[in-house]
């Protein structure tokens, strides 16, 4: 048998999906599965994106200019717009996800062998993408009983060499939920402005930040507009996954160019996301304001239940919707495989992310996990309590 690449073998399989083979094999059992694991809403799309899909009047499904439709991009510059940020349509490339955006940017803006800083815990499919990017991840931790707070400047400069060429940052984060305060920001816009780097700024969750928690993005930051590159998708803000539309945004031209040559390369952003996310941006606050505070229930749902559990340490998260918390366990892997596997409670279990799979440090976060609190309030009180059976079970073999 031909033998695959080296980049790709060493590229890890996600942490979210890893132990989806378990848990068909619990359903198929017949075990019921709450999904913690994923970042999927259950929240209802809107109702004028499912309209527009409904009601598609083209008679051919053609290509999009590979930027994106210009209407599209015009209703995104409205919408930074509304966040006091000013961004012209050529500004903005219309893209297949935020995951598109990413690795589209690492390309444009990286040469093989190049260095990026990012936090430990990460999103794992920056790893990934980097990997595929021919780059280099280098990262500071951060630590759950600082919430995941950035550190101080120095540990970023410690990290920079002469191969060092962006910092990455996730705002509000994912995996762990926090929110980088304003100092948090101005510090990451003193060091890529001191050491000519760009500033990667993954802004998926801008939405949805809690507890009156002041949110400042990388586009409001002076004097940094040729470093800033922003990545941003529907997906999360308009409860449409599926639809695989995203953004790459940026002041700097060559950045923008850059990326449109990617997006040429591969013809058209999907032309049916683009019709949908068009509509949903009619959505505006009357949608995402009840959303938001839907979510927020749900936060302080979990968090309440979790503070119940014995030995359960969990970070509050002030933005996105998801929860890392420590477990009274050596190997949160071994206890994610097990509550597939091996455990159910009155024909009921819960899948969660190892939270090992979003660390680069080696054996880093091996007692912790990645809840998304997607799910409806009773549906999370009930896996919580599955989770406090399954501690009280697994510890006690």
């Amino acid at each position: 048998m031909v033998k695959t690449s080296d980049r790709i073998n060493g590229i890890a399989n996600s942490p979210i999906r890893k132990l989806t083979p378990l848990a068909d094999a619990a359903k198929a059992r017949g075990v019921k599965v709450y999904h913690l694991n994923i970042g999927q809403p259950d929240i209802r799309t809107p109702q004028a994106a499912i309209d527009a899909l409904r009601h598609i009047d083209r008679t051919v499904l053609e290509y999009s200019p590979s930027g994106g439709f210009l209407s599209l991009r015009e209703k995104i510059a409205a919408y930074y717009s509304g966040y006091g940020m000013s961004y012209a349509p050529d500004q903005i490339v219309v893209t297949a996800g935020a995951s598109e955006a990413v690795l589209f940017s690492f390309i444009a803006c990286l040469d093989p062998g190049d260095e990026i800083i990012t936090t430990d815990p990460t999103y794992a499919n920056y790893i990934a993408f980097a990997a595929a990017a021919g780059v280099r991840v280098r990262t500071v931790l951060t630590r759950i009983e600082d919430g995941f707070a950035l550190p101080h400047a120095s540990e970023f400069e410690k990290m920079i060499t002469p191969a060092t060429r962006a910092i990455l940052i996730c705002n509000p984060n994912n995996p762990s939920g926090t929110l980088y305060s304003p100092e948090e920001m101005r510090m990451l816009a003193g060091i890529v402005r001191d050491h000519d780097l760009f500033l990667f700024s993954d802004e998926v969750y801008r939405e949805f930040v809690y507890d009156g928690a002041e949110y400042l993005s990388a586009g409001h930051l002076s004097g940094v507009d040729g470093n800033v590159v922003i990545f941003d998708s529907f997906s999360k803000r308009y409860s449409e996954c599926g639809i695989r539309i995203g953004a790459v945004l940026s002041k700097n031209s060559h950045v923008i160019e850059g990326v449109l040559k990617l997006g040429q390369a591969r013809l058209s952003p999907p032309l049916l996301g683009q019709i949908v996310a068009e509509a949903s941006c009619s959505a505006g606050r009357e949608y995402l304001d009840p959303v938001i505070e839907e979510y927020d229930r749900r936060r302080k749902t979990l968090l309440k239940g979790l503070e119940g559990i014995p030995g359960v340490v969990a970070a509050v998260p002030s933005g996105a919707f998801y929860v890392i918390a420590k477990l009274p366990v050596d190997d949160a892997d071994r206890f994610c495989a097990w509550c597939l596997s091996d455990f159910e409670y009155e024909g009921e279990t819960v899948m969660m992310a190892p939270a090992s799979g979003f660390y680069f440090t080696q054996g880093a976060g091996r007692s912790e996990v990645r809840i998304a609190y997607v799910l409806e309030e009773k549906s999370l009180e009930r896996a919580v309590l599955l989770l406090s059976k399954a501690l009280e079970k697994y510890r006690s073999r």
